[in-house]
C-alpha cells in the first residue's frame, strides 16, 4: 500500500508542485488562512482534492510547504568559510519582492497560528525548524573556526534575533524587510551580539 502512494505521489513534477504552491500563496493573500479551503485550491489549480491531501495530508502542511517553497536557498547549503561570508551569501540569495509577499503572509497567517495548533505545528516543523538547524549549523561552524566564542550567549538567540527583526520591522516602520535592512541589521546587531 506505501509503494502505491510513493508511485501517485510522483506523478506530480516539479514544476507542476511550484504551480499548486503559488496557487495556494495567491489564495492566501487574496481570502487568508481560515477562508483557504482545500475545495478553492483544487478548483484554483484544476486538480483534485483527494490528490492534495495524498500529497500534502492537511492544510496546514500545504501551506507550510507552499511558503517553503518560496525560500531560495536553504541555510544548511550556505559554507562559505567564514561566517561573514555566509551570511552575506544568505542576504544575496534574498529577494526584496518575495520578502515584502512573505512578511504581508506571515502577518496574516500570525492570527491563525494562535487558533490553530496544527498550522502552528506544521509551520514549525516545515517551515522554521530546518532554517533554523541550518543556522545554527552554520553558527557551530563559525564557533569552530573560532570567529565566535563556544559560551558566547548570543549564539542561542539568533534566530530569535532575525525573526524579530522581520516581524518589528512592518509594525514600527510600516514597511518590509529588504535586502539592505537586512545586511544593515546583520551588521549592526547580530555580528556585535555575536563578538564578530
Amino acid at each position: 500500500m506505501a509503494d502505491t502512494g510513493v508511485a501517485r505521489r510522483s506523478r506530480i513534477t516539479p514544476e507542476r508542485e511550484a504551480e499548486l504552491h503559488e496557487a495556494v500563496l495567491e489564495l492566501l493573500r487574496e481570502v487568508g488562512y481560515d477562508a483557504l479551503t482545500m475545495d478553492a485550491v483544487a478548483a484554483r489549480t484544476k486538480s483534485s482534492k483527494a490528490t492534495l491531501y495524498r500529497q500534502w495530508g492537511s492544510k496546514p502542511e500545504l501551506v507550510a510547504k507552499a511558503l517553503r517553497c518560496t525560500q531560495p536557498v536553504s541555510l544548511r547549503e550556505i559554507d562559505t568559510g567564514t561566517l561573514r561570508g555566509d551570511f552575506a551569501v544568505m542576504v544575496e540569495n534574498s529577494d526584496d519582492a518575495q520578502m515584502a509577499k512573505d512578511t504581508a503572509l506571515m502577518r496574516g497567517l500570525a492570527h491563525a497560528v494562535h487558533t490553530s495548533p496544527e498550522l502552528h505545528r506544521a509551520l514549525r516543523e516545515l517551515l522554521m525548524e530546518p532554517e533554523i538547524t541550518g543556522l545554527n549549523a552554520m553558527l557551530r561552524r563559525a564557533v569552530d573556526r573560532g570567529e565566535v566564542a563556544a559560551d558566547c550567549p548570543a549564539l542561542t538567540y539568533v534566530p530569535h534575533m532575525l525573526i524579530g527583526a522581520f516581524i518589528a520591522l512592518p509594525l514600527m516602520e510600516d514597511r518590509c524587510p529588504d535586502r539592505a535592512f537586512l545586511a544593515d541589521f546583520i551588521d549592526s546587531v547580530v555580528f556585535p551580539a555575536l563578538g564578530v
